[in-house]
């Protein structure tokens, strides 16, 4: 029940020699051409779907829904995920192509929809063309496009226009200026469209290219997670996140104090109860064609196949490439240094995400341990024989997602060093402090680099600019093959690469649109990780379950069976009803669902971005000062150095070091500002409150 979609460029040529003007041109598509055989309507769905606000590896979260993006990276944008080179790395505050409306980057929503639109008001007019299966599918695929679309708007602005007919043009001007409709009003449309999706959908797709039943509920459990929390976070956030639009007094963003509580439940049920017909009916499971219950090895490899294996049972929605039709250059910019083409190092996972997973020693204040003392700045360096050891009990999942130092990747071992210390040992703390204060304060800036006789060594870049020291009678580069490289930001800025996603058959040559890996927008983990989310939330409001389900115990089993698959502890007793238990279900879904696309997502509906919210940021409470200045804040690295007195390499912890990237949040960022021109050039379009 698998739903893989490829889009691919569709035309027509129609070539004419007739001199009777009476007949009508043949380069002139109609209705009929379209709507009254499969493939015409075969052409009608692949332009809605080449429009799609689906985000994949041409998705970027500064630059919006592009469709053009030629800059692949993944978890950038202030997300704890991963960091990478570029200013792309800005804190995800709006996107530079707003999803409303720009011609040139196809960005254009209400086209669609009126492509939705008009499909659902012409098609009856053929309906006997069709089985009455395959004709009740059809009008399930535009509503699907509609919900999808809707959906989009709906988490970056609120309430929006809810434009559900075709309108004529030209027309009288009331006509064509539709006002913003509240967050809730927006929020029940997209609702009711993907159930009217799930109503008329087949249970299984007809064709590639194609909806179904299933795709439309895995997908409304997601848009109605995300309407829940709005509904209920809003509430905790700094004045409420929530107001009137100036020009219609409506309530374009946040929900009514005599609504919200009761908007909350109702969307998080339908959430639940989309997840769990999924569940129960859908034929979907976990991928574990190479998993062993013994075996960690093989655990690692049954996630790494996971991604391109298109015939996994897990794959819900899969969006589709084929080389040299349709690619993305995922793999010229994120792989090692090393592979780069022709750049590299797009996305560099950091300390923050990797202290999201087991198999790890911490210090008291849940921090991973790199020193024999307390904290990061008292004790000896811990010594390792080879990098990988510090990893060796680290979860088979996380190896999956992350390259580490010294593994493998396309048959090379990953070189990553920051350094070369040859002072005495042991190695103590190279730093006083690793506060945020101190974040800027660089290795470069050491009495050990700088002073003579130097003791630490780095390198700028690669090739000849490293800096070269002699061991056991070989010269030894500083830096190694991939950095990081204290002033190129190419190299491996937080000591760690992303795996996921990335090609990892050797023979396969990384360029410039020459990847096909598929993109999976939606998996049967998430939809267990929406239903476990659901069935919290919902007991944590003292709400009914709605199909009878014990909603705790759904919500343990299915976080546990993803720990299994993933080679992490399991849990030894059921969720918590309380704080404690949804912070696990977070964590476990910002671990498994990592640069999917879907934790840029999940930290905005949880409302956990800004300063106050920060700790639920971590799922744990942490001293923010020691992370971030009000609205501003950094993320870490675990660096590599190897220690020629000894022959063996120690990790330093601290904040990424080489091009200093700090995010900025603030609470009114939940919603990104409705473009000004539209503002300006409606009587009936309203900008953000407090914008």
């Amino acid at each position: 029940m698998k739903k893989i979609f490829m889009l691919a460029l569709l035309g027509m040529l129609f070539i004419t020699s007739c001199n009777d003007l009476d007949i009508s041109p043949k380069n002139i598509v109609t209705d009929e051409d379209l709507m009254t055989n499969e493939s015409g309507m075969e052409i009608y769905l692949a332009r809605m779907y080449s429009y799609m606000p689906f985000e994949e590896f041409k998705y970027m979260p500064q630059w919006g829904l592009r469709f053009d993006s030629w800059l692949g990276a993944m978890g950038i944008s202030g997300t704890g995920e991963a960091l990478n080179r570029d200013g792309i790395c800005s804190a995800f505050t709006g996107e530079d192509t707003p999803y409303w409306n720009d011609e040139g980057k196809k960005a254009q929503p209400f086209k669609l929809l009126r492509d939705a639109n008009y499909l659902l008001e012409t098609l009856p007019k053929y309906r006997e063309a069709f089985t009455e299966k395959r004709y009740n599918h059809y009008l399930g695929e535009a509503y699907f496009v509609r919900a999808t679309v809707f959906y989009a708007m709906a988490r970056r602005f609120g309430g929006v226009p809810l434009v559900t007919k075709v309108i004529p043009y030209p027309a009288e001007s009331s006509e064509l200026e539709v006002p913003r409709s509240t967050e809730e009003e927006t929020w029940d449309q997209v609702l009711a469209d993907f159930d009217k999706a799930a109503e008329l959908l087949e249970t299984t797709s007809p064709r590639t290219g194609y909806s179904n039943k299933y795709v439309a509920l895995a997908f409304k459990s997601e848009a109605m997670l995300y309407a829940g929390s709005v509904a209920k976070y809003n509430e905790t956030l700094p004045g409420r996140m929530t107001g009137l639009g100036e020009k219609t007094g409506v309530r374009v963003i946040g929900f009514a104090s005599d609504t919200w509580q009761a908007a909350s439940k109702r969307y998080f049920t339908e959430a639940y109860k989309a997840a769990r017909e999924v569940m129960e009916t859908g034929g979907y499971s976990l991928y574990k064609k190479k998993w062993s219950a013994t075996d960690k090895e093989a655990q690692y490899q049954n996630m790494v196949d996971m991604f391109s294996d298109l015939s996994s049972p897990e794959n819900i929605y899969v969006k589709q490439y084929q080389y040299p039709t349709l690619t993305h250059g995922y793999d010229a910019y994120s792989a090692p240094f090393i592979f780069r083409a022709p750049l590299a190092s797009g996305t560099c996972p950091t300390l923050d995400f990797l202290e999201l997973f087991d198999g790890f020693d911490r210090y008291p204040n849940g921090t991973v341990k790199v020193t024999t003392g307390s904290s990061n700045t008292t004790g000896d360096y811990i010594m390792y024989d080879k990098p990988m050891d510090f990893f060796k009990n680290a979860e088979p999942r996380l190896r999956a997602y992350v390259i580490f130092p010294g593994d493998m990747f396309k048959g090379k071992e990953i070189e990553i060093r920051a350094g070369i210390y040859t002072g005495s040992s042991p190695v103590k703390p190279l730093f006083n402090d690793y506060s945020y204060n101190s974040a800027d304060t660089r290795y470069q800036h050491l009495d050990a680099y700088k002073n003579t006789p130097k003791t630490l060594f780095l390198s700028p870049r690669d090739g000849n600019s490293q800096e070269i020291v002699s061991y056991n009678g070989k010269d030894m580069t500083a830096a190694g093959a991939n950095g990081p490289f204290y002033d190129f930001g190419e190299g491996c800025l937080t000591g760690l690469y992303g795996r996921k996603w990335l090609n990892p058959d050797p023979s396969f040559e990384a360029g410039e649109g020459k990847s096909a890996q598929p993109f999976i927008l939606m998996r049967y983990a998430e939809v267990l990780l929406n239903a476990a989310e659901a069935g919290v939330e919902l007991s944590l409001a003292g709400a009914p379950s709605p199909d009878g389900s014990n909603l705790i115990q759904v919500a343990t089993e299915a976080v546990n069976a993803i720990r299994e698959r993933a080679g992490a502890t399991q849990l030894t007793s059921q969720i918590t009803s309380n704080r404690t238990g949804l912070d696990i279900v977070r964590k476990e879904r910002r671990k498994e669902l990592a640069f999917e696309h879907k934790t840029i997502w999940d930290l905005r509906r949880w409302r956990v971005s800004h300063y106050e919210g920060r700790d639920e940021f971590w799922g744990e409470s942490r001293d923010k000062s020691l992370y971030s200045n009000n609205a501003r804040y950094r993320f870490r690295g675990l660096y590599p150095f190897f220690s020629t007195q000894t022959g063996k390499y120690f990790f330093d912890a601290r904040f990424q070091w080489v091009s200093l990237k700090t995010f900025e949040f603030n609470a009114i960022d939940y919603y990104f500002a409705i473009p000004s021109g539209e503002v300006a050039k409606s009587r009936v379009i309203d900008q953000q409150p407090n914008r």
